[in-house]
């Protein structure tokens, strides 16, 4: 999962660009990049941390233009080195940069087409610049000098027949615009908004979230269509066209489960009545099979499940409290390589206020559950603080199945409900009671606003997957990718000497 966003302007946008990152930070914390246009050349910087550690003064003073786009990374599978670090950029044709939220399912085979037939050298492990060496390879198949609307909507096109997977998209073209499209499922969110400049002209912003236009005082216009592209023109002229032969729009519903922000808007649902709404539906399941319960208290863990956690108080009728204080400058921890390290942040991550414990019988309402590790230690640390009974709720249903559409879910036998029955994760977690979200129910809970929704992207919960192409042998290579033992192995890589990518002497 990553955030991107790429913005024509009149006046210079790297303050912008660095004020979007950092709203959208939450959607990848592992590397920031930007790169801007000004006078035939791009200013490029990127490297390993969050926005504020990557770009420093001296950064901003080089990053020059009214046009640029900007990108965090959170890695899906394999190296956080630098070099994978975007945006990514091909000098051929005309200078092209690109950002990428999502994971391109056909990657391998791309970049094995793209060396031996389109004669392109992929250089990283990472499926974005495979996808930018297919849009590039594309554009430069028309041959035109001045490239128009037309054929940038043509290779769009083309992208979208090659490539497989979920894909949102900014690239930017030198000394034209940029584009930005989404994948012909609309797995991954973009939208894009406009503002209006002191001198009467139109300014543009595409993001990955509607929060980060509002942010910057744009006005969202809508989100991008599934395979529709939005071309704009360094001068601000904007154009659209659908670009996908068979569109259909199946969002990820993880998005609104746990990585959107609550303040955003996406495809039409707004994130926060979502989340009420999963509040709700979980105190309905309570009230069902548990009519006479004797919940004390409902906390949530922090921050996600926290809008969920209310109205599940509301609905109950009973306190809602604050039990746990979270330190906000540790990572979310189911990125982490490794479970050791992971188990060792979580309390790191969490303190428990001892008094809102004491006696009490407690929920605790997480997002959703995917390894386990973390509401283990949870429940523990619940216990620990004087709890005499500790319940736990998801406001999503089990997680049984990875993740292939740019979500880093574990290997399958890492996921903790993978195989098993509700009581038997609710042992292993150490609850009195363990109660997850119905699928339906959360279906339910994103539906009723957008009737272009078709359907939603829920492999991680049913193992179905939309895009059609994912077999046992394709899960098989991801679980070799994603598991402990490998992901323990890569996280011993090592970034370039500097950590920074240059195309315009920017020294560190």
């Amino acid at each position: 999962m990553c955030g991107i966003v790429g913005i024509v302007s009149t006046s210079n946008v790297n303050q912008t660009l660095y004020d979007a990152l950092t709203v959208l930070q939450h959607r990848g914390q592992d590397a920031a990049g930007i790169v801007t246009f000004q006078n035939e050349r791009f200013y490029l910087r990127k490297d390993n941390g969050l926005v504020r550690d990557v770009f420093h003064t001296r950064h901003m003073r080089r990053l020059v233009g009214n046009v640029g786009i900007g990108h965090v990374r959170y890695p899906t599978a394999g190296s956080s080195s630098s070099a994978e670090a975007q945006p990514f950029y091909v000098n051929s044709p005309y200078g092209i940069t690109l950002a990428h939220n999502g994971n391109l399912t056909n990657a391998d085979d791309l970049s094995q087409d793209l060396f031996r037939t389109d004669l392109r050298h992929i250089n990283t492990n990472s499926d974005s610049e495979v996808l930018l060496n297919v849009f590039a390879h594309e554009l430069q198949k028309l041959g035109k000098l001045n490239p128009t609307k037309d054929e940038i909507f043509a290779a769009v096109k083309a992208v979208h027949k090659r490539c497989r997977g979920a894909y949102a998209v900014i690239a930017m073209i030198t000394g034209y615009g940029i584009v930005g499209f989404r994948d012909p499922n609309g797995i991954r969110p973009a939208c894009y908004g406009v503002r209006e400049a002191e001198d009467g002209r139109k300014e543009y912003m595409i993001a990955s979230e509607s929060v980060a236009l509002s942010a910057a005082g744009f006005t969202l216009v809508r989100d991008i269509a599934p395979g529709e592209a939005v071309y704009i023109e360094t001068d601000g002229t904007l154009y659209t066209q659908q670009c996908a032969q068979d569109p259909h729009l199946y969002p990820c519903i993880f998005e609104h489960v746990y990585f959107a922000r609550p303040d955003s808007i996406l495809d039409g649902v707004s994130v926060y009545k979502a989340r009420l709404r999963m509040g709700e539906t979980l105190a309905d399941k309570v009230l069902r099979e548990f009519p006479d319960h004797d919940i004390d208290v409902v906390m949530p863990i922090p921050d996600t499940s926290r809008t969920s956690a209310m109205q599940m108080a509301h609905r109950l009728g009973v306190k809602f409290r604050e039990g746990f204080i979270k330190n906000r400058y540790i990572g979310r921890t189911f990125i982490m390589p490794g479970q050791k390290m992971r188990k060792k942040s979580v309390r790191q991550k969490l303190n428990p206020i001892d008094l809102e414990f004491r006696d009490k019988n407690v929920m605790l309402v997480d997002d959703s559950i995917v390894r386990g590790t973390t509401c283990k230690e949870i429940v523990q640390m619940a216990r620990d603080a004087g709890a005499r009974k500790v319940y736990f709720a998801s406001a999503a249903p089990p997680v049984r199945y990875p993740n292939v559409y740019g979500i880093d879910m574990p290997s399958a036998n890492e996921l903790i409900a993978h195989d098993r029955t509700v009581e038997e994760v609710g042992e292993l977690i150490g609850a009195d009671w363990l109660l997850y979200q119905d699928l339906e129910d959360l279906v339910t809970c994103v539906s009723d606003v957008n009737d272009d929704i078709e359907d939603w992207e829920c492999s991680v919960f049913t193992g179905q997957y939309v895009t059609g192409d994912i077999d046992q042998s394709y899960l098989d290579r991801l679980d070799e990718a994603r598991n402990d033992t490998k992901r323990s192995g890569a996280g011993d890589n090592k970034s370039d000497e500097n950590g920074i990518i240059d195309l315009h002497n920017d020294e560190d």
